[in-house]
C-alpha cells in the first residue's frame, strides 16, 4: 500500500478515500498531507457502504487516485467495485483497491472491476505466512511514474549502479523472503484448488448463521450489513451490558473463544459506526470454521449476555 501511495502520489495531487479505511491507508495519507497532498475522505453509511456517486462528485481536475478497501476489516462490508471502477475510468483517475480482507475469500477481477492497483496480504484468506503480500500493478500505471520505496541489489543488471527501471525489479530490492513466498504459493495453490466461489459460499453460510444467532440474542448490538452476501465473514458486535475489552477477555478465559476487540487499527471506521473509542467485539470466520464452532460461540455470547442482564 505504501508503494502504491507514496510511489505514485505527489504534492498537490488529490486523492479520494473513505471514512472506513485501515490505518495502512490512512497513516501514509496523513503523512503525505503534511507534504502537500490533498485528501478527500468520503463518509460511508452506518452499514459501511460507500455511494459511488459520492466518488463521482468528489473528483476534481487534480484528482490522481481513488483508494478504497474492497471489504471493511471491521464489519466486512463489500464495496461496489465495478461501479466505482467505472467512474474512475471515465474520469481518468487511478483506482487503487486494498484487498487485504477479500483476496482469496471473494472473487476479484481487475479487468472487469477496472482496478489499476490491487494490494493484498498473504496471511489472511490466502492462507500464507505473516509478512507476505504484494501489489498488483495494472497496465494504466506508468512505470516511469512509480518511485520505489527502497533501492539496492536485485540480482539483475548488476553492471548498473542505478536502480533497474523495469518491473518488478524496480520495486524488489534486497533478498526476497523465499520461505515466506513458498508458503504463500502453497496457500494460493490451496485456494485455486478449492475455488474462491466454493470458499465464498461456505463463508456466506457461516456468516449468516452467526448473524442470525447474534440478532436473536437479547442485549447484543450487531454492526454492518448483517447479510452474508453483502460482507465478508467478519462480524462486529457489542454486548450492551459490558465493554468489548471485558467481553473479549471473558470469552477467552471462560469459554476458550478468541476474538479481536477494540478499534481494529481503524479508528475512523468506529467513528463512522458510532463505536469510538471503545470499539467492538469482532469475530472472524474462515473456510476452516465449522457450523458447530459458530454455535458454540453463540452459546458463549448468549451466556455472557444473560449473566450481565
Amino acid at each position: 500500500i505504501n508503494l502504491g501511495l507514496q510511489g505514485l502520489l505527489r504534492p498537490r495531487d488529490h486523492v479520494i478515500t473513505s471514512s472506513m479505511e485501515h490505518n495502512s491507508v490512512m497513516r501514509p495519507l496523513r503523512a503525505m498531507m503534511r507534504k502537500g497532498l490533498e485528501v478527500t475522505v468520503l463518509p460511508r453509511s452506518r452499514e459501511g457502504l460507500l455511494d459511488p456517486q459520492e466518488v463521482r462528485k468528489a473528483v476534481k481536475k487534480n484528482t490522481k487516485m481513488v483508494v478504497l478497501n474492497h471489504a471493511s476489516n471491521v464489519v466486512g462490508t463489500l464495496q461496489p467495485l465495478p461501479e466505482i471502477g467505472k467512474i474512475c475510468r471515465e474520469k481518468g483517475v487511478l483506482f487503487f483497491v486494498d484487498a487485504a480482507q477479500s483476496a482469496g475469500a471473494v472473487p476479484l477481477d481487475m479487468e472487469k472491476e477496472r482496478i489499476d492497483l490491487l494490494a493484498f496480504t498473504g496471511h489472511k484468506a490466502l492462507f500464507g505466512p505473516q509478512g507476505t503480500g504484494g501489489l498488483v500493478i495494472g497496465e494504466r500505471v506508468e512505470e516511469k511514474e512509480l518511485v520505489p520505496m527502497k533501492r539496492g541489489g536485485t540480482g539483475s543488471r548488476s553492471e548498473m549502479e542505478e536502480q533497474p527501471d523495469f518491473l518488478p525489479d524496480l520495486c524488489e530490492s534486497g533478498t526476497p523472503n523465499t520461505v515466506g513466498l513458498a508458503g504463500l504459493l502453497a496457500g494460493l495453490d490451496f485456494v485455486l484448488k478449492e475455488g474462491v466461489e466454493r470458499i465464498r459460499g461456505h463463508e456466506i453460510g457461516l456468516t449468516d448463521r452467526l448473524l442470525r444467532g447474534l440478532l436473536e440474542t437479547p442485549g447484543v448490538t450487531v454492526y454492518g450489513p448483517r447479510d452474508g452476501r453483502k460482507q465478508t465473514a467478519t462480524v462486529s458486535f457489542n454486548l450492551r451490558s459490558m465493554a468489548p475489552s471485558e467481553a473479549g477477555l471473558r470469552l477467552d478465559e471462560e469459554f476458550g473463544i478468541l476474538c479481536r476487540v477494540g478499534l481494529h487499527c481503524s479508528p475512523s471506521s468506529h467513528r463512522t459506526l458510532g463505536t469510538f473509542p471503545e470499539g467492538t467485539i469482532r469475530f472472524g470466520l474462515s473456510y476452516f470454521t465449522r457450523p458447530e464452532e459458530v454455535d458454540r460461540a453463540l452459546e458463549a455470547v448468549g451466556e455472557l449476555a444473560r449473566k450481565e442482564a
